[in-house]
C-alpha cells in the first residue's frame, strides 16, 4: 500500500529568457514513482515571482501568455517595488495572475488532464534562472 502522503522537489533551471517550463513528464515521473493511486498532485512553486500553470503548449498558447503578461505587466519603471533589474517590479505581481500552486486529480495513479492541458512553470524573473517546484501527492 503506498504512503498517504509523499513530496519532491524539481530543481529547474529557467535561463535568462522569460519562460513557460512544462512540467508534466516530471509530475507523471513522480506519481509513478511514488506508486500513486487515486488522490491529489499539488504543484507549488516557493518563490515570489514565478507560478504554476495548466495550458497548451506546443502550439503557439506557451508564446501567448507570456505576451499577455507583457501587456498586463510591462515591464518598465511604473513598480514601486524596484530592486533588480528594469521592471522587475512586475515580476512580483506575477503571482497574483499565475497562482504559485495547483492541485489535480489522480485517479489510477494517472494525472486527470484534459487533452491538451499541461503544467507548466511560469517564470518571467530572468534575473533567477534557478527554481524549485515542490511536487506533494496526498492519497
Amino acid at each position: 500500500m503506498p504512503r498517504a502522503f509523499t513530496t519532491s522537489v524539481l530543481h529547474i533551471t529557467t535561463g535568462a529568457t522569460e519562460t513557460v517550463t512544462d512540467l508534466t513528464h516530471d509530475c507523471e515521473q513522480f506519481l509513478a514513482r511514488t506508486v500513486a493511486r487515486d488522490g491529489l498532485l499539488n504543484i507549488f512553486v516557493p518563490h515570489a515571482t514565478a507560478g504554476i500553470a495548466i495550458l497548451e503548449t506546443g502550439s503557439g498558447s506557451d508564446d501567448d501568455l507570456l505576451a499577455t503578461l507583457h501587456t498586463l505587466l510591462p515591464a518598465d519603471d511604473r513598480w514601486q517595488h524596484r530592486h533588480g533589474s528594469p521592471g522587475h517590479g512586475r515580476d512580483h505581481v506575477l503571482p497574483a495572475l499565475v497562482p504559485p500552486h495547483a492541485t489535480l486529480p489522480v485517479i489510477g495513479g494517472r494525472l486527470e488532464l484534459g487533452t491538451w492541458q499541461s503544467v507548466c512553470l511560469v517564470d518571467t524573473n530572468t534575473s533567477n534562472t534557478n527554481r524549485q517546484v515542490r511536487l506533494s501527492f496526498l492519497g
